[in-house]
């Protein structure tokens, strides 16, 4: 089966799940952006092997075609510290961190921009189902500067630390630097705890949750760093960001040009 058989194929049946039926919009862009909305909206439910088989498959090959950048081929920027510019959902080390939401289910909105779309939209459909398992199990939302983890499916890291950051409205609060100071702890600890020796944070709180960029990449670096200290775990950390302003931020306080 192509690219193209197969996409088309997870269209027909994720609409016919829904008891849709609407035109498929010709051309690859459009059918990607229909594709990702459908399983953006999926609520967490089981999928048929037929699904599951050509889901893995189609999602295998973008990968390939994307790019798969490798830990080890990262010069790190600090023992054990990493700096490096790109598309978390393509980089392979033990496990990567996603920017959740309290409900921990992923991002719903069709085609959004935010990594906890991205996340979901590449591991494929059974990770809301992992995480629904979770919360169901849990009983109630998740606290912020928490984590959960589960397998990575489509995604070439091994697992997903998923944590949910403060949101900031209107002036930073000392409350909001020491939950982001948590996500961070949270992750390490449960990271150690399951044996990861790598893990990739994402820039948490940052984005759609307003916390100021500069302030975030310092409370990141220095969480990390301490948290290495006291607990003399030997994690390799990969500060992942996808905005140049960002890298630039977080090259500054790692002493990436001294």
């Amino acid at each position: 089966m192509k690219q193209e058989e197969r996409r088309k194929f997870l269209i027909e049946y994720l609409l016919r799940e829904r008891g849709e039926e609407q035109e498929v919009p010709q051309g690859e862009v459009s059918e990607k952006r229909l594709l990702r909305a459908l399983f953006n909206v999926r609520e967490p439910q089981e999928a048929s092997e037929g699904f599951l088989r050509v889901q893995d498959e189609y999602l295998s090959e973008e990968l390939r075609r994307k790019g798969i950048t490798d830990l080890a081929d990262l010069v790190p920027i600090q023992p054990d510290i990493y700096l490096w510019k790109g598309d978390i959902t393509t980089l392979r080390c033990d496990g990567i961190v996603n920017a959740a939401n309290s409900g921990m289910l992923g991002c719903f909105c069709p085609n959004h921009g935010c990594i906890d779309n991205a996340i979901h939209t590449f591991a494929g459909v059974e990770l809301r189902q992992a995480c629904a398992d979770i919360m169901r199990a849990q009983g109630h939302a998740e606290s912020t500067g928490g984590a959960k983890i589960t397998k990575a499916y489509n995604l070439p890291c091994k697992y997903i630390l998923h944590t949910v950051g403060p949101i900031v409205y209107g002036n930073l609060t000392e409350k909001h630097e020491r939950l982001l100071e948590s996500c961070y702890r949270s992750c390490l600890a449960l990271a150690d705890k399951n044996g990861l020796e790598s893990l990739a944070f994402c820039c948490i709180s940052t984005g759609e949750f307003h916390f100021p960029n500069e302030r975030a990449a310092a409370i990141a670096v220095r969480s990390v760093r301490e948290y290495k200290q006291e607990t003399a775990s030997k994690i390799k950390v990969i500060f992942n960001v996808f905005k140049e302003q960002d890298h630039e931020i977080y090259a500054r306080l790692l002493g990436a040009n001294e």
